[in-house]
Protein backbone atom coordinates (compact mmCIF):
# COMPACT_ATOMS: atom_id res chain seq x y z
CA UNK A 1 0.00 0.00 0.00
CA UNK A 2 1.16 3.44 -0.45
CA UNK A 3 1.96 5.88 1.81
CA UNK A 4 -1.17 7.51 3.53
CA UNK A 5 0.14 10.98 3.00
CA UNK A 6 -0.69 10.30 -0.61
CA UNK A 7 -4.29 10.97 -0.32
CA UNK A 8 -7.03 12.85 0.99
CA UNK A 9 -10.76 11.93 1.16
CA UNK A 10 -13.11 14.64 -0.47
CA UNK A 11 -15.02 16.65 1.14
CA UNK A 12 -18.47 17.95 0.99
CA UNK A 13 -17.89 20.85 -1.08
CA UNK A 14 -16.18 19.03 -3.81
CA UNK A 15 -18.72 16.48 -4.16
CA UNK A 16 -21.71 18.63 -4.10
CA UNK A 17 -20.11 20.51 -7.10
CA UNK A 18 -19.06 17.41 -8.83
CA UNK A 19 -23.04 16.06 -8.19
CA UNK A 20 -24.47 19.33 -10.00
CA UNK A 21 -21.55 18.49 -13.24
CA UNK A 22 -22.84 14.61 -13.07
CA UNK A 23 -26.93 16.00 -12.97
CA UNK A 24 -26.12 18.70 -15.58
CA UNK A 25 -24.45 15.87 -17.73
CA UNK A 26 -27.28 13.51 -17.03
CA UNK A 27 -29.76 16.01 -18.44
CA UNK A 28 -27.77 17.15 -21.33
CA UNK A 29 -28.19 13.58 -22.93
CA UNK A 30 -32.21 13.12 -21.10
CA UNK A 31 -33.78 16.10 -21.50
CA UNK A 32 -33.70 16.42 -25.11
CA UNK A 33 -34.84 12.27 -25.74
CA UNK A 34 -37.67 13.38 -23.33
CA UNK A 35 -38.46 16.25 -25.35
CA UNK A 36 -38.15 14.49 -29.02
CA UNK A 37 -40.22 11.68 -27.61
CA UNK A 38 -43.09 13.62 -25.60
CA UNK A 39 -43.25 17.00 -26.84
CA UNK A 40 -43.40 20.04 -24.25
CA UNK A 41 -46.86 18.11 -23.04
CA UNK A 42 -44.41 16.32 -21.10
CA UNK A 43 -43.33 18.65 -18.56
CA UNK A 44 -47.15 19.87 -18.00
CA UNK A 45 -49.05 16.58 -17.94
CA UNK A 46 -49.09 16.15 -14.38
CA UNK A 47 -48.32 12.42 -14.60
CA UNK A 48 -45.99 10.84 -12.79
CA UNK A 49 -44.72 8.38 -15.62
CA UNK A 50 -45.80 9.39 -19.16
CA UNK A 51 -44.48 6.28 -20.49
CA UNK A 52 -41.56 3.35 -21.29
CA UNK A 53 -39.29 5.89 -22.95
CA UNK A 54 -39.53 7.83 -19.54
CA UNK A 55 -38.98 5.26 -17.45
CA UNK A 56 -35.99 4.61 -19.42
CA UNK A 57 -34.28 8.19 -19.75
CA UNK A 58 -35.42 8.95 -15.75
CA UNK A 59 -34.20 6.01 -13.96
CA UNK A 60 -33.16 3.19 -16.02
CA UNK A 61 -30.29 5.19 -17.66
CA UNK A 62 -29.32 7.27 -15.00
CA UNK A 63 -28.53 4.26 -13.04
CA UNK A 64 -26.87 2.44 -15.76
CA UNK A 65 -24.52 5.12 -16.82
CA UNK A 66 -23.49 6.40 -13.11
CA UNK A 67 -22.66 2.70 -11.96
CA UNK A 68 -21.15 2.00 -15.20
CA UNK A 69 -18.55 5.07 -15.01
CA UNK A 70 -17.47 4.12 -10.99
CA UNK A 71 -16.70 0.77 -12.52
CA UNK A 72 -14.84 1.44 -15.39
CA UNK A 73 -13.35 4.48 -14.16
CA UNK A 74 -13.66 4.44 -10.65
CA UNK A 75 -15.53 7.92 -11.19
CA UNK A 76 -18.05 10.38 -12.72
CA UNK A 77 -16.82 13.05 -14.76
CA UNK A 78 -17.66 15.33 -12.11
CA UNK A 79 -15.69 14.04 -9.52
CA UNK A 80 -13.00 13.55 -12.50
CA UNK A 81 -12.49 17.29 -11.94
CA UNK A 82 -11.15 16.50 -8.65
CA UNK A 83 -8.79 13.75 -9.50
CA UNK A 84 -11.53 11.79 -6.62
CA UNK A 85 -12.42 8.67 -7.55
CA UNK A 86 -14.44 5.74 -4.94
CA UNK A 87 -12.51 2.54 -3.33
CA UNK A 88 -13.46 -0.22 -1.30
CA UNK A 89 -13.46 1.60 2.79
CA UNK A 90 -11.44 -0.94 4.14
CA UNK A 91 -8.77 -2.43 1.27
CA UNK A 92 -8.55 0.85 -0.77
CA UNK A 93 -9.15 -1.77 -4.02
CA UNK A 94 -11.93 -0.92 -6.47
CA UNK A 95 -15.45 -1.78 -5.05
CA UNK A 96 -16.77 -4.70 -6.25
CA UNK A 97 -20.15 -4.40 -8.45
CA UNK A 98 -22.01 -5.33 -5.88
CA UNK A 99 -21.15 -2.12 -3.82
CA UNK A 100 -21.61 0.15 -6.46
CA UNK A 101 -24.99 -0.99 -7.21
CA UNK A 102 -25.96 -0.98 -3.03
CA UNK A 103 -23.66 2.79 -3.64
CA UNK A 104 -25.92 4.04 -6.16
CA UNK A 105 -29.37 3.22 -4.27
CA UNK A 106 -27.98 4.23 -1.17
CA UNK A 107 -28.37 7.21 -2.70
CA UNK A 108 -32.00 6.94 -1.99
CA UNK A 109 -31.69 6.11 1.25
CA UNK A 110 -29.03 9.17 1.87
CA UNK A 111 -31.86 11.88 0.49
CA UNK A 112 -35.08 10.93 1.97
CA UNK A 113 -34.67 12.57 5.37
CA UNK A 114 -34.13 15.95 4.08
CA UNK A 115 -31.05 14.66 2.45
CA UNK A 116 -28.76 14.62 5.82
CA UNK A 117 -27.27 11.69 4.57
CA UNK A 118 -25.78 13.35 1.86
CA UNK A 119 -25.07 16.32 3.82
CA UNK A 120 -23.49 13.81 6.49
CA UNK A 121 -19.94 13.98 4.35
CA UNK A 122 -19.36 17.50 5.64
CA UNK A 123 -19.01 16.17 9.71
CA UNK A 124 -17.99 12.73 9.41
CA UNK A 125 -14.00 12.39 9.56
CA UNK A 126 -13.91 9.46 6.69
CA UNK A 127 -16.19 12.15 4.46
CA UNK A 128 -18.80 9.35 4.22
CA UNK A 129 -22.22 10.05 3.29
CA UNK A 130 -24.95 7.32 4.51
CA UNK A 131 -24.85 6.03 0.69
CA UNK A 132 -20.53 5.05 1.25
CA UNK A 133 -21.32 3.81 4.76
CA UNK A 134 -24.02 1.35 3.13
CA UNK A 135 -21.71 0.38 0.68
CA UNK A 136 -18.55 0.38 2.38
CA UNK A 137 -16.42 2.65 0.49
CA UNK A 138 -14.71 6.06 0.71
CA UNK A 139 -13.95 8.74 -1.68
CA UNK A 140 -10.18 9.80 -2.11
CA UNK A 141 -8.29 11.94 -4.31
CA UNK A 142 -3.93 12.19 -4.91
CA UNK A 143 -2.38 14.72 -3.29
CA UNK A 144 1.02 13.42 -4.85
CA UNK A 145 2.41 15.43 -7.63
CA UNK A 146 1.81 13.38 -10.31
CA UNK A 147 -1.46 11.79 -9.82
CA UNK A 148 -0.88 8.47 -9.64
CA UNK A 149 -3.07 6.04 -8.47
CA UNK A 150 -2.56 5.26 -4.45
CA UNK A 151 -4.69 3.12 -2.37
CA UNK A 152 -6.37 3.81 0.37
CA UNK A 153 -4.65 2.22 3.69
CA UNK A 154 -7.26 1.92 7.08
CA UNK A 155 -6.46 3.35 9.97
CA UNK A 156 -5.67 1.05 13.02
Amino acid sequence: MNDARSWEYVGFWKRFIASIVDTLLLLAITLPILYLTYGRAYWGSGKAINGLVDILMTYVFPAIAVIWLWRRFGSTPGKMMFQARIVDAVTGDAPSTGQLVGRYFGYFVSTLPLCLGLIWVAFDARKQGWHDKLAGTVVIRSTQADNTPTTYQPRA
